[in-house]
């Protein structure tokens, strides 16, 4: 007799469990702090990216990428495994990408440019089109100090902070409480920053107000990332990373008084975010 073939479908992948998740969000920021602290330790034992020029560069830039590392890692993992996509990761799509991505680039930008305005109204120096100028010329011009911003802190970050820990995260804390938490996280991975000659973080000192402020800073801009990964993913995340980043460089940004007013503007536009999050997603609505 002739055997009769299954035609079953193959059974789907099974959802990872929460000790399988525990274990690669502690496994990705094993490596996300190793590959940058690791790399930062060099830059800071050779003296820093300006100190001895190229050598001490690239150890200092590599180590923006441990958290692009940590995310390979877990996606190589999670591939092996056959598992999905976690249930709280954000897919890429390319409508909600371009309807979402360019308002949070702008609202990105604003929150400095706004407390930039607000800061010059409290005392700070009045915005400078001429310093922007002479930061864009010292880095080789507009084209590669765009790329530099991009490549260094947006790209290199949030696909391990939002595209990798965040989804993990969010499968057992609420949303504000993961964005939190991801922003003290990211506070701490930056702290070797403040003892390699040369970086933003150097010429702030740690022990100062800038300093301090720019460790608090951490907690809503993550929450600012946080909400724009939600809506469009990891692209709409790097643009609101690179447009807070690149606004701040460009305006020079190291005074208290407009540090503590982007606290104050991000954490506003974070609220008002999550409040039209929640409504978006009440039954019924779009």
């Amino acid at each position: 007799m002739p055997t009769s073939i299954s035609t079953a479908p193959a059974p789907a992948p099974a959802p990872p469990t929460a000790d399988r998740r525990r274990a690669d969000l502690i496994l990705f920021m094993v490596i996300a702090f190793a590959v940058s602290w690791g790399a930062w330790g060099a830059a800071m034992a050779i003296g820093g990216p300006t100190a001895n020029g190229e050598p001490a560069y690239l150890p200092f830039l590599l180590g923006a990428f441990g958290p692009l590392a940590g995310a390979l890692v877990i996606r190589i993992r999670r591939g092996r495994r056959g598992e999905p996509v976690p249930a709280h990761a954000v897919r890429f799509r390319a409508a909600t990408a371009l309807r979402w991505t360019p308002p949070l680039l702008v609202l990105g930008s604003a929150t400095v440019l706004v407390a930039a305005v607000l800061g010059h109204a409290a005392g700070d120096p009045a915005l400078s089109w001429g310093d922007a100028q002479d930061v864009m010329r010292d880095m080789g011009g507009p084209a590669a100090f765009l790329v530099s911003m991009l490549v260094s802190g947006p790209l290199s970050e949030e696909p391990g902070w939002r595209g990798t820990a965040y989804p993990r995260m969010r499968a057992t804390t609420g949303r504000l409480r993961t964005g939190a938490t991801l922003g003290v996280v990211w506070a701490v991975w930056h702290l070797p920053l403040f003892f390699v000659d040369g970086t933003v973080q150097n010429d702030l000192g740690l022990a100062t107000p800038s300093g301090l402020l720019f460790a608090v800073s951490n907690i809503p801009m993550a929450m600012l990332v946080t909400c724009a990964y939600e809506r469009a993913g990891v692209v709409a995340s790097v643009a609101v990373h690179f447009a807070v980043n690149t606004t701040m460089v460009l305006l020079g940004v190291t005074s208290p008084v407009t540090q503590a007013l982007i606290i104050g503007v991000q954490t506003l536009s974070v609220a008002v975010l999550m409040v039209a999050g929640r409504r978006s997603a009440a039954p019924g609505k779009v």
